[in-house]
Formats: C-alpha cells, structure tokens, sequence
C-alpha cells in the first residue's frame, strides 16, 4: 500500500469491474455503505463529449463514525463522505485509492475527538485495501 500525500493506494491486476466489486465488498465489511456513486467515463462523455478511463468515485461512510465526527465538529460534514477512487490502468490491471482521514483532519485544526475519528476511519480504510490485496493471494 502506498500513502500518497492525502491517500492510501494499490494497484492491483484485476479488470476494472472486479476492482469495484471487491473494493466495494471490502468496504462493507469495515462498516461503510456506499451512498453515492459517480461514474467520471460516463459523465464526462455525457456532459462534455470527452473520452476518459473508467472511473469511479465511491462516496462511502460508515454511520457510527460519522456521527462521532459530526458531534465532535458540526462542519465536519465538508469532508464527508470518505471517498474512494478506482480506476483503470489496463485491461487486467486497476488503481484502488481511499482519501486519507488523517491528511484531511489536517484541514480542521486541533480536536482530539475528532483525532479519534480519523485514526479508526483511517485504520478501516487501510483494512479493506489490505483486504481486496489479500484476496488476490489466495484466488
């Protein structure tokens, strides 16, 4: 796993469909829903008639951290949900990446509750990466 300046990644060799699935799958088991799905191929081409990868950004939150994180900083909210990111790099190969709670926390200032907050989200996020990397050892 590679800690980017404000995510967490992997490549990983799967076809962009199996990436999805798996990181979503991954997701679930953490605690996290997906609420919002945005398919950046499909948009583009719609809205501006360009080409692009396939794309997609997972906007996923897990319930109970969020409400410890809005009821420790109201505009919190902002940061919200967690996004994650897969997208294609070949026909067998994918990018999975997550935004980094703890980088984002950055933007708020001092608050250790919050501190909290992100270091689970933070260690949740790591876990279902880890887990769809895992995966591909035992398949």
């Amino acid at each position: 796993m590679q800690d980017t300046g404000y995510g967490l990644k992997v490549t990983v060799p799967l076809p962009y469909s199996v990436a999805v699935r798996k990181m979503t799958a991954a997701l679930e088991q953490e605690g996290f829903g997906v609420l919002t799905t945005i398919d950046v191929q499909h948009t583009l081409k719609q809205k501006l008639d360009r080409s692009f990868r396939q794309y997609v950004i997972l906007g996923a939150c897990n319930p109970p951290l969020a409400d410890r994180a809005l009821r420790a900083e109201l505009e919190i909210g902002l940061l919200l949900p967690c996004n994650v990111i897969v997208y294609e790099t070949g026909p067998t190969s994918s990018v999975i990446a997550a935004m980094a709670p703890r980088a984002a926390l950055g933007l708020v200032g001092d608050n250790p509750e919050l501190t909290q907050v992100a270091i689970e989200a933070d260690r949740r996020l790591r876990s279902a990466l880890t887990t769809v990397e895992e995966s591909l050892v035992t398949s």
